[in-house]
């Protein structure tokens, strides 16, 4: 099966590349480099052996999505590209929502007319809101969510079943999950942001670097353990496997309209300075933070009941905590040094 995927040159985006080669699929990358950097393709060639077909495209272009799709036969879709700070999103809603909901309309459209039937949607636990309570199942109502960025995969979803309903050759699911982190083992992929990082691990591997003065945590007076926030913090390569079997799921299912949500996650709550000092254990050193204000748009605490994607698509995360952290600072170690 080829295999389309849009942000093919991010963090999720370029490991997923990976466990789909090593799967059996053929890959096709798309990335607009807004938030990516090229030289993520050469790290994705050298753990392959393989020089993947590479767009530089925009899936808001709507014209240039047409002609890739009339030059590769694709037989599915798995969609990362999209702004994804929760803290921009508050500061340009309309930003976010022009770039995540056209880019979506747009591919959906051009499936649609090239009749590429299964997709798998980059979706997000951030359509919970703040949950009342923990952990949370697929049938967790989604509250309101807490920033622009999570609205904007709320949305997504709707129009995704909305769709899919109406269009019955297509099959979609939509993976909500945690809070990637880590790198892969080889330390030639894993996350390289333009400029300032929104996430909290690339910010912590680039104080401890020396590249960031130090870090600041967002908030101590949460009703948690330790006052700061609660996440379920899940390795990226397991991450990217979940894609994967989201994938063969749809090419096995038979069904049509099928559409269905699945919570990617290890099902268990970790609070930032929870992470903060298993990363200075794992890796043997000392990081400089300091507190800070909450941030807008923060969500208190939330993790995962994994059940469903465990038994129907027999994945589970598989990687620790530790290792993430320590597969983190490996990658930092090694881009830290080429520079």
């Amino acid at each position: 099966m080829k295999i389309l995927v849009t942000g093919g040159a991010g963090f999720i985006g370029s490991h997923t590349v990976v466990e789909l080669h090593q799967a059996g699929f053929q890959p096709v990358i798309l990335d607009n480099l807004y938030n990516s950097n090229r030289s993520v393709l050469n790290g994705i060639k050298q753990i392959t052996g393989v020089d993947f077909p590479f767009y530089e495209y925009d899936c808001n272009d709507l014209e240039k999505l047409r002609e890739l799709f009339d030059k590769e036969q694709f037989d599915g879709v798995i969609h990362f590209a999209a702004y994804k700070a929760v803290g921009e999103s508050v500061q340009k809603p309309l930003a976010y929502y022009e770039n995540n909901l056209v880019s979506l309309l747009n591919l959906l459209n051009v499936m649609q007319e090239y009749k590429v039937p299964n997709f798998v949607f980059s979706s997000s636990c951030t359509v919970y809101g703040q949950p009342e309570s923990l952990p949370v199942t697929e049938d967790t109502p989604r509250l309101p969510a807490t920033s622009p960025y999570g609205n904007t995969k709320a949305i997504a979803e709707d129009i995704i079943r909305d769709h899919v309903h109406a269009a019955p050759s297509v099959k979609a699911i939509a993976l909500r999950y945690f809070n990637p982190i880590g790198a892969h083992e080889s330390g030639l992929i894993g996350e390289l942001p333009n400029g300032v990082p929104s996430n909290l691990v690339p910010y912590i591997t680039q104080t401890a670097a020396g590249l960031r003065d130090s870090l600041t945590v967002f908030g101590d007076d949460y009703d948690t353990a330790d006052g700061t926030c609660v996440r379920d913090f899940i390795h990226v390569v397991d991450l990217a496997k979940a894609h994967v079997k989201a994938l063969s799921l749809l090419e096995q299912t038979e069904a049509s309209n099928y559409y269905d949500v699945f919570n990617v996650g290890t099902g268990e709550g970790y609070t930032v300075l929870n992470l903060i000092n298993t990363f200075e254990t794992v890796n043997n050193l000392k990081l400089n933070y300091n507190i800070g204000p909450r941030r807008a748009g923060d969500v208190e605490k939330i993790y995962a009941q994994a059940d469903k994607v465990n038994t129907i698509m027999n994945w589970k995360a598989e990687k620790t905590l530790a290792e993430s952290l320590r597969d983190a600072w490996n990658w930092q170690l090694k881009i830290t040094q080429t520079k």
